[in-house]
């Protein structure tokens, strides 16, 4: 069955009254999208700080009713609902059903990082090198993934723990992956030896699909999962945090604290040009610290001193 897709611009101050009012009249969803997107200054949101929903000063919002629903009748009930909003710059149209898990599935293949790290979905085959005796395979869904590692800060992190398996730095050890998300980085460095694994994330719903993933990969005897003020104070062998840069900044002391002397960390989520000030800030307790760069984004890793 079709969708009727009703899309309304506002301000940021607006926005709050305008979800109302399509809730009230029975939208079945309204997401919100920069209103200036197209543009080259435009400004990406990643991922919000504890208790903040940062949105952008204009934005979009569109919503989904069923494909029967009468447009010039949901136009009079949202005035109805809200005579002092503007409803004459609404746009509509239908648009079709489709089963978006399986067109999502369909676009998510294997990927490899480094050596003998795989990350391959639930619903394909193992690819020929993933079959080795040493690969190293996550088995991921992307139904409800905070990280497939199709995104450059992803991958910048399981090659870079790839390479300390290689090196032998990370067998038998215990790694701290802070702002786990999906899990993924967690559960590689398992699969390529690490003895235990700890993650930490602000998102509740992050715990419960690392949770979800380790038990489907068999590794949640050797996963914990913690909200970060529950979160076991220890220093780690291994860190890994691929956040943003300015959680990285915050929380530069916190991170520090929790590589041991002589270990090692990761740092991702750092766009291009944001890797300097970081650089400087970490080099108060780290050595060896060394910017990679993929597409748009970079990498940090050191060793503490």
């Amino acid at each position: 069955m079709p969708f009727l897709e009703l899309t309304v611009p506002c301000t940021l101050t607006q926005q709050p009254r305008y979800e109302r009012a399509l809730d009230s009249v029975g939208a079945l969803s309204v997401t919100l999208t920069d209103a200036h997107a197209d543009e080259p200054d435009e400004q990406a949101i990643f991922e919000p700080g504890v208790g903040e929903t940062p949105l952008w000063g204009e934005m979009r919002l569109t919503a989904l009713f069923d494909g029967d629903t009468a447009g010039a009748l949901l136009l009079l009930a949202l005035g109805a609902a809200d005579e002092g909003l503007d409803w004459s710059r609404v746009e509509m149209r239908e648009v079709a059903d489709e089963d978006w898990e399986r067109a999502w599935l369909d676009q998510f293949q294997p990927m490899q990082f480094g050596a003998r790290t795989f990350i391959v979905p639930w619903n394909h085959e193992l690819p020929e090198a993933a079959q080795r005796d040493d690969a190293a395979v996550i088995r991921l869904d992307p139904g409800l993934a905070f990280g497939s590692g199709t995104h450059p800060t992803t991958a910048l992190c399981l090659a870079w723990l790839d390479g300390l398996a290689a090196q032998g730095d990370l067998q038998d050890q215990t790694v701290l992956d802070f702002g786990c998300g999906s899990g993924i980085l967690a559960l590689a460095a398992l699969k390529l030896g690490a003895a235990q694994a700890v993650g930490v994330d602000n998102d509740p719903q992050a715990l419960i699909a690392t949770h979800d993933n380790a038990q489907r990969n068999g590794l949640d005897t050797r996963m914990s999962v913690h909200l970060p003020q529950d979160e076991p104070v220890r220093q780690y062998p291994v860190v890994v945090a691929n956040i943003l840069a300015s959680a990285l900044d915050a929380l530069a002391d916190l991170l520090a604290s929790r590589v041991a002397p002589g270990g090692r960390i990761a740092l991702s989520g750092i766009l291009h040009g944001q890797e300097g000030e970081l650089l400087q800030r970490y080099a108060a307790w780290f050595d060896d610290l060394t910017a990679t760069r993929q597409d748009d984004w970079m990498r940090i890793d050191g060793r503490r001193r």
